[in-house]
């Protein structure tokens, strides 16, 4: 084909269907999935739904940015995985807040030899999303070497927030303290935990199933699952298990970091899976206003804004691999 005719080109229905299918595979909060997605030609638009959002944890709407920047991340590597070009423009019309990101699409640029053994082939991502899975049992002892948390805070980088590794064992400690503090809080907001139980077994197209929420072991309050007892099997907890930590942060605190936070927690999941590593999102620290400023005072010095926390580990190999969560069809998320 011609340089000219594939500068013609445009994705077809179908391709921008497969788009929106495999953004829809982000994670959120809850399994909310609060985005709606348009056709416009040759490219997508992303709307936040905050109809789907979860008021009583996040009144000011974060969580539904940070997981409309992580489907708009999983649109990008889509994209390129089917050989397109993926422009973004970001928060494109002031006069509708909701849409937070216009995704277009063009024919995919010849690599650029000089920069090809530092890109990553975009099946390999496409196979990380469809592996991607959140993880909430107890990973197992062997540490996460600092180096892995380096490579996974450089993979979330140039998306605009900040992933900082949690290395030494005080301020780990402390972080754990803090979760369990914001869990133990939220035990008594009896709207909140109201709001939860609604997404628990909440249908078959979107919501946390009980088969992903583990049962219950002795433990660490900050490691059990804000969704009480499940009914999936995971092992006990080791007496030595070292789960690394990262907290996800910016520099400001509004809606343009809330959706790169997102980006970035995208981009470092998926990195995290290309390398054999499970992930958890830990939210409820950044829910509740003490610890989310003891967490910005203690850990982040007070320099950034903390968005959301970040548990990596390895995964048992003795546990069969978690299944997909439901998903909403592409119809249902398409707007006219």
């Amino acid at each position: 084909m011609s340089r000219a005719a594939r500068s013609t080109r445009t994705p077809t229905t179908e391709v921008l269907h497969d788009v929106v299918r495999l953004a829809c595979r982000a994670p959120s909060m809850h399994n909310t999935q609060p985005w709606a997605w348009r056709i416009d030609g040759a490219a997508l638009e992303l709307y936040a739904d905050h109809s789907r959002g979860t008021p009583a944890a996040d009144p000011a709407g974060r969580h539904v940015l940070i997981a409309c920047g992580a489907a708009l991340h999983h649109a990008e590597v889509a994209a390129s995985a089917l050989g397109w070009s993926p422009t973004v423009h970001r928060f494109p019309r002031d006069e509708d807040p909701d849409l937070v990101a216009r995704i277009e699409l063009g024919p995919a640029a010849r690599p650029d030899p000089a920069e090809a053994d530092d890109a990553v082939d975009p099946a390999l991502m496409l196979e990380a999303l469809l592996a991607r899975r959140t993880d909430r049992r107890q990973f197992t002892s062997w540490q996460v070497p600092p180096e892995r948390l380096q490579h996974l805070a450089a993979a979330a980088a140039p998306r605009g927030a900040q992933a900082v590794p949690v290395v030494d064992e005080a301020s780990r400690h402390r972080v754990e303290q803090l979760v369990a503090e914001a869990a133990e809080q939220q035990a008594g907001d009896h709207a909140l935990q109201a709001e939860q139980g609604r997404w628990l077994d909440r249908s078959a197209a979107d919501g946390v199933p009980r088969e992903t929420v583990p049962r219950l072991v002795p433990g660490s309050a900050s490691h059990r699952s804000r969704f009480g007892a499940g009914w999936l099997p995971q092992p006990g907890r080791e007496p030595e298990s070292w789960d690394a930590v990262l907290v996800l942060a910016t520099e400001q605190d509004h809606r343009d970091s809330w959706l790169r936070s997102g980006e970035s927690l995208s981009a470092l999941w998926l990195e995290a899976v290309r390398n054999g590593l499970a992930v958890l999102p830990l939210s409820q620290v950044v829910e509740v206003p003490r610890t989310r400023r003891a967490l910005q005072r203690e850990l982040l010095g007070g320099t950034a804004v903390a968005q959301l926390v970040v548990r990596v580990g390895w995964p048992s190999t003795t546990l069969p691999p978690l299944p997909p969560t439901p998903r909403r069809s592409v119809e249902e998320v398409l707007r006219s």
